[in-house]
């Protein structure tokens, strides 16, 4: 068995736990600040980059598109692209950054990534999805992964979706992030395309019947610990995506109910932390509004938690780049200074 292959059965016979959560990447939302936050809150998560396309990375600035911190692991590189040797590339470098996973988008419905012929429309050619995770799995030593959908357009076929995993498992490839929607390629904006399709859990639930040791991840529709919950038994993990963009605290919700034995950060102890990194980051030339930008939703359902967004999205304050002002919002909700 090749060396990738062997790698990859070996992620696959730990990854009960590796991917039980994940965070979805959400292109403009899950930058490095975004999961450095994330990360406070949720120990054990696994973190996805932002869609990154291969030219971003052979022919952009890669450092800015792949600089993390290393509180950030595990993290995995999600790659946008469609040719074999710019994904080689793109994923070598990946793996020189020291991204624990890459993963190959097959489920953005959106008409640019479609023009760029990657994302979704990649599923009608299971065997170039293929022929790239293999190049990849031949050239990097970390775990090579897909996230798809469950179809294209109005086709329900299970056939369709089983065919397409069934293609790339033969590659060796034990891990896929299964968005349970179709993803209709005209006439829906990325938006819909998240909403409008109908949620196919139970067929969804079939593929990791007929590929029991793979690892299947569900994603779509989940937003509570209480759907998380419900679903977990049928799956091997569940990847949110824009829940924890709304309301954070579910993913330490979900770190407590099922990492019991960890410790994870007290409310204080994650706002001295974040005042930390925004000083560290401000003194990088990071300004401070980029820094607060994912936390806006942190105490949504709190009393006063209006004030913290506001604070937190006040033109005027933030140009001030005083990391202070972090504290100062979080004390107008009824937060104390750790240590004091």
């Amino acid at each position: 068995m090749p060396k990738s292959t062997v790698l990859q059965a070996v992620a696959a016979s730990n990854a009960s736990d590796d991917w039980r959560l994940c965070v979805a990447p959400m292109i403009d939302v899950t930058d490095r600040h975004c999961r450095f936050f994330h990360r406070l809150l949720a120990p054990r998560a696994r973190l996805y980059t932002e869609m990154i396309t291969t030219g971003a990375l052979l022919h952009g600035d890669a450092q800015r598109h792949l600089d993390f911190n290393e509180q950030e692991h595990p993290v995995a590189l999600q790659l946008g692209g469609s040719e074999p040797d710019a994904l080689v590339a793109a994923a070598k470098l990946g793996a020189q950054w020291g991204y624990d996973e890459i993963n190959l988008n097959c489920g953005c419905p959106s008409e640019r990534v479609q023009k760029g012929a990657f994302g979704a429309c990649l599923m009608a050619e299971p065997t170039l999805v293929a022929d790239c995770i293999k190049a990849m799995q031949d050239t990097v030593s970390v775990p090579v992964t897909v996230k798809h959908r469950m179809g294209l357009d109005k086709s329900e076929s299970y056939d369709f979706v089983r065919d397409f995993v069934g293609t790339i498992y033969d590659t060796g490839c034990r891990v896929f992030i299964v968005h349970a929607r179709n993803a209709v390629l005209k006439g829906l904006s990325p938006k819909d395309n998240r909403e409008i399709p109908p949620l196919r859990y139970d067929e969804a639930a079939r593929l990791k019947q007929d590929f029991p040791d793979a690892v299947m991840v569900l994603n779509g529709g989940l937003t509570t610990l209480a759907d998380c919950e419900a679903e977990l038994p049928r799956f091997d993990g569940v990847m949110l995506g824009r829940s924890p963009w709304h309301d954070p605290s579910v993913l330490a919700r979900l770190s407590q109910a099922w990492w019991p034995h960890l410790t994870v950060k007290t409310e204080p102890e994650v706002i001295e932390a974040l005042v930390g990194y925004a000083a560290e980051q401000i003194a990088a030339k990071v300004p401070l509004r980029i820094v607060a930008r994912p936390l806006l939703g942190l105490f949504n359902g709190r009393s006063n938690s209006r004030i913290w967004r506001r604070m937190l999205s006040d033109s005027k304050l933030l140009k001030q780049d005083d990391p202070e002002l972090i504290r100062l919002a979080w004390q107008q909700v009824g937060g104390e200074a750790a240590g004091r």
